[in-house]
């Protein structure tokens, strides 16, 4: 393997820290500073907080400079809700300039990975409820092999464009996209038949779901060959019989519903190699997410040693 456990590229989300596109590098910096303070050597640069895609050159060269003054490095730059399959067709045409602007500055700023997605904006009744996963929300088409062909041509169009500047593309599973079954993500990989676009398997966006969802451990064992990134968090579920009714909130990554031990150990061997982002919902979630990161070291000491069950 390429990485141990104590030196394996794990960074942390920034999910929890409010938008920050137009601040002073000095108030970067100063969100940097917290996530290193956690024990992080990496971040992962969320575009709900800044957008590298959207800064101009110079601004660029400031949050390059603020990464630099703090001593983080990067994960890959996140994007959030910008999917190519919005039926808007501006909309989606803006999404697909957006990606290839980003994978350009991950190139400028050196970032190994960026992560895209299917899954668009919230709706309003998300945006009202406790946790947006609880309403449901817009998706692709099922079945539809013409908007489907269009992701694939609008995501190979990112690979290419990344590929040219040595940039991997993963692409995060949500539900009720393209990207939101174990079969279905598989497939979409390799239709579009690149060798530096890969997975991202999310399935703390499936498991946290109020309805019926995929074993999470048969999606581990489906994706992770693809997978060249990680987005890593997870949630108590539970069902009532009865009722029909499901639960689901945010959980610490040792004791929620999926069994990372395992996860780890199937990514493994299925040779994952990538970096990964520890997430987090919900309270101090910079702090749960650090606690995610030393379980998760824990883990893959054993596993690299060739622990197994």
């Amino acid at each position: 393997m390429p990485f141990s456990a104590q030196d394996w590229p794990i960074g942390a989300a920034l999910l929890q820290f409010p938008d920050a596109q137009d601040a002073p590098a000095a108030r970067w910096a100063a969100t940097l500073y917290e996530v290193a303070d956690a024990g992080f050597a990496h971040v992962d640069l969320t575009d709900t907080w800044t957008r590298p895609g959207d800064l101009a050159p110079e601004r660029r060269r400031e949050l390059a400079g603020a990464l630099r003054e703090v001593g983080l490095g990067v994960t890959a730059i996140s994007t959030v809700r910008r999917s190519v399959t919005d039926p808007d067709e501006d909309r989606a045409a803006e999404n697909l300039a957006y990606l290839l602007r980003t994978v350009e500055a991950a190139a400028e700023l050196g970032v190994g990975v960026v992560s895209v997605g299917l899954h668009r904006e919230l709706t309003a009744r998300q945006r009202a409820a406790v946790w947006f996963w609880t309403e449901p929300g817009a998706g692709d088409p099922a079945g539809d092999e013409r908007v489907r062909a269009l992701a694939v041509g609008r995501l190979r169009a990112v690979g290419e464009r990344a590929a040219g500047l040595g940039v991997a593309v993963s692409l995060e599973m949500y539900e009720d996209t393209f990207l939101g079954t174990a079969e279905s993500a598989v497939r979409l990989v390799r239709e579009i038949g690149l060798a530096n676009v890969g997975l991202n398997p999310d399935i703390g966006n499936l498991v946290r779901l109020h309805r019926p969802v995929e074993d999470w451990e048969r999606i581990m064992v489906e994706t992770a060959p693809y997978a060249n990134y990680w987005h890593l968090k997870n949630y108590y579920r539970d069902h009532d019989p009865a009722t029909g009714a499901y639960f689901s909130v945010p959980a610490p990554a040792e004791s929620g519903f999926v069994d990372y031990r395992r996860a780890v150990e199937i990514a493994l061997a299925a040779g994952f190699a990538g970096p990964i982002c520890v997430e987090h919902y919900g309270g101090d979630g910079l702090g749960v997410s650090a606690s995610n990161r030393d379980y998760l070291r824990r883990v893959l000491a054993t596993k690299l040693r060739g622990g197994a069950r």
